[in-house]
């Protein structure tokens, strides 16, 4: 509570601080300018006294109520519940019980609290980068310290930088697998640092572990393979400060753009037998190309087509390849595909489609082979 309110006074607030067993007890006192600890139990003596304009009532409930000549939250406290809520309404009788303690009004935090975190304040505001550095590794130190008693390691670490001027500023990594290595966050941290703008300089400095895992410690002689498990979970962590990192999975589907998913590349994944078909396209086109075709049969490969104002003759082709739409998810009459792996003259392999029969019949270029 000092902390806070010596935080404010720094940034031009008055405040007053108080702690008590219950939000409504607190909010009740701080309006009346009191300051300190209500003891566990007493919330219910410490406002009786205080006018109820502390309360969070109607300013036209508080008048009614003070000529009536009742001024103060006890006095109102010792009426009979029933002529009180029948004239002045249920929320009256629910602002006096949360002063009183005797209810307690749920708060939802802005943001929650990190599982583990570190932090320090600076007489001499930090400027320099390697001022910087030095503090973010001590406070590393001391953050995987407090996760390694615990048996934990972090999966997302987040730095908030807190300027002189009252601005915060946040960097965040994070990590494939369960860490708590300072040297290996120490070199996650190093490039996102420069994103850091001091200004004036930061006062001080925290580190939060957001997200943690269980983690126990793993002798490399006896468990095989563990060793090379975290350094390429390490690799991944730096190359995911610069570029996206990811793998595919198999999803639940068969129509060729949702049979895959991208999961992170240390994420265990049970691939069935025979995927991925060695038949498709190594990569599909964003979106698919629409395109003119000639088919000798209606269910024949095509023999020519034609992309944008060329035509192509086709010079080989297998198919087709049959995938009915996903009843439990397309509607009733959404047609099949037909697909054709094609080999044009002059030599490209294409991964082409037919949805639909006849004359409604529309043709697709869906991959490169």
């Amino acid at each position: 509570m000092r902390r806070a309110v010596e935080g404010l006074a720094c940034l031009g607030f008055t405040a007053c601080g108080v702690i008590a067993g219950a939000p409504g007890t607190a909010l009740a006192l701080a309006r009346s300018g009191g300051a300190g600890v209500v003891p566990p139990g007493e919330e219910a003596a410490a406002v009786e006294h205080l006018p109820l304009s502390v309360l969070p009532i109607e300013p036209e409930v508080v008048t009614a109520l003070s000529r009536m000549g009742l001024r103060r939250i006890g006095e109102v406290r010792r009426q009979p519940r029933g002529p009180l809520a029948r004239r002045f309404g249920a929320a009256t009788l629910h602002a006096l019980e949360e002063a009183a303690g005797e209810v307690s009004a749920p708060i939802s935090p802005i943001r929650p609290l990190p599982d583990f975190s570190a932090s320090r304040e600076f007489l001499e505001p930090l400027i320099t980068r390697e001022a910087i550095d030095v503090a973010v590794a001590a406070l590393l130190r001391a953050l995987c310290r407090r996760l390694e008693e615990a048996g934990r390691g972090a999966r997302r670490v987040v730095l908030r930088a807190h300027r002189v001027d009252g601005a915060v500023q946040e960097v965040a990594v994070g990590t494939g697998l369960a860490a708590r290595d300072p040297a290996h966050l120490g070199r996650l941290f190093a490039e996102r640092l420069e994103r850091l703008e001091p200004g004036f300089g930061f006062d001080r400095i925290a580190l939060g572990a957001e997200a943690t895992e269980a983690m126990t410690g793993l002798q490399g002689g006896f468990v095989r393979g563990a060793q090379e498990t975290e350094d390429l979970a390490r690799l991944f962590d730096r190359l995911a400060q610069r570029v996206q990192v990811w793998r595919l999975a198999p999803a639940e589907s068969h129509w060729p753009e949702r049979e895959v998913m991208r999961v992170p590349p240390t994420t265990g994944v049970l691939v069935p037998e025979g995927w991925p078909r060695s038949v498709r396209p190594v990569r599909l086109l964003r979106r698919p190309l629409e395109v003119g075709a000639m088919a000798l049969l209606p269910d024949a490969p095509p023999s020519l087509l034609r992309i944008g104002k060329i035509g192509h003759r086709v010079r080989a082709a297998e198919g087709p390849e049959r995938i009915e739409p996903e009843w439990w998810r397309a509607r009733p009459d959404r047609p099949g595909r037909d697909y054709y792996r094609v080999e044009l003259a002059s030599g490209v392999r294409l991964w082409v489609c037919r949805s639909g029969f006849g004359a409604e019949a529309r043709w697709f270029v869906q991959g490169r082979l």
